[in-house]
């Protein structure tokens, strides 16, 4: 696929020149600072600034740490099929493209083997961590109370069960023994879910944390904030922690089932 190809399919699915050049240079550099793209991208700090919030928007860019060593990271291309996959005016025709041009934005795509830590901010935000966790190969290890995520999202959630359920990605949770939580864990079944339930007043936690892959979720109900580690020996630790955790918590389920 050519140069001009490749630039034609970004303008069909509404990326600007601007854009275009931006998301093109970051694919090929991975991540850096504002003042490093612009300056690849030859425009100056402010319009690089700018391009570079709405790729944010996009889902296409993340960013990572805080000013003044912020870095911008480039998503994986596939952060295309879901932004397509958002659009009602999508076309069957777009989603073809999209994929048949993968292989090649995969190809540019500058990954380091860095652990990388990326910042969400806002309900948009904390969509786009749950969003990832559907990228998922293997069972999720989650520490969650349901009632705090469907007061922050109230309609997110019973399409996103459905669509993990269809992706067959199951769940294993540990949820304190809230009202909310209990009633969901009705729907486990249903839902590709096994859950062990624990005292909540001795384990009630705000943010849900999801561990899969080479990767930690963290989402911050409180502060609307969404993060998430990708560090395949931060991840491997953290699930042997949930799996000590897990035998506890399920022993505690049992104790109180049986009282």
């Amino acid at each position: 696929m050519t140069h001009a190809q490749l630039k034609s399919f970004l303008f069909s699915i509404d990326l600007s020149e601007k854009e275009i050049s931006v998301y093109i240079v970051l694919l090929g550099m991975g991540k850096g600072t504002v003042s490093q793209i612009a300056r690849r991208a030859q425009l100056n700090r402010t319009t690089g600034y700018d391009i570079l919030g709405t790729l944010v928007a996009k889902g296409l860019v993340s960013i990572s740490g805080k000013e003044p060593k912020q870095e911008y990271i480039a998503e994986s291309p596939e952060s295309i099929i879901t932004l397509l996959n958002e659009r009602i005016e999508k076309t069957s025709e777009q989603l073809k493209r999209a994929k048949e041009i993968m292989p090649e934005l995969k190809s540019m795509h500058n990954v380091s083997d860095r652990p990388q830590v990326r910042f969400y901010e806002g309900k948009d935000g904390l969509k786009q961590v749950y969003e990832d966790t559907l990228t998922s190969t293997e069972t999720i290890r989650a520490y969650a109370e349901v009632g705090n995520m469907h007061k922050a999202l109230p309609d997110y959630f019973p399409e996103y069960y459905e669509r993990r359920s269809k992706k067959n990605i199951f769940i294993r949770a540990i949820f304190p023994a809230t009202p909310a939580s209990l009633e969901r864990a009705t729907q486990n079944s249903k839902e590709w879910r096994d859950t062990a339930i624990v005292p909540a007043d001795k384990y009630n936690f705000s943010p849900e944390i999801n561990i899969y892959d080479n990767k930690v979720m963290i989402a911050s109900w409180r502060e609307k904030l969404g993060i998430i580690i990708e560090s395949a020996e931060i991840a491997d630790a953290m699930k042997k922690v949930f799996e000590l955790s897990w035998a506890e918590a399920k022993r505690l389920d049992g104790e109180m089932r049986n009282k």
